[in-house]
């Protein structure tokens, strides 16, 4: 089992940055894909960007590209978002996930409020 705990989200002003951070126990998260996913209200969960365990590929959301940026560290057991260049329509709560690749997450996090004010 992996307990994954974000945070680091808040409100803040649009143009203004955020980092979130996910923090794994319970088990390594180095063989595991890690991704962020998000949900605004009154929408479905969409996958932000995701970062693989062989070689650290990136994927990145269309609306994202550019402006957040996915990395991992695995000796902390933890993997980040650096969210820059913030949107009213970056607004939602940001989850963090664990699993086999991209496509397949076992493993959620509890989620985290961005607010970004206009």
């Amino acid at each position: 089992q992996v307990q994954l705990v974000e945070s680091g989200g808040g409100l803040v002003q649009a143009g203004g940055s955020l980092r979130l951070s996910c923090a794994a126990s319970g088990r390594t998260i180095r063989t595991y894909a890690m991704g962020w996913f998000r949900q605004a209200p009154g929408k479905e969960r969409e996958s932000v960007s995701a970062i693989g365990w062989i070689g650290g590929s990136t994927y990145y959301a269309d609306s994202v590209k550019g402006r957040f940026t996915i990395s991992r560290e695995n000796a902390k057991n933890t993997v980040y978002l650096q969210m820059n260049s913030l949107k009213p329509e970056d607004t939602a709560v940001y989850y963090c996930a664990a699993g086999d690749s991209r496509w397949k997450y076992d493993y959620w996090g509890q989620g985290t409020q961005v607010t970004v004010s206009s």
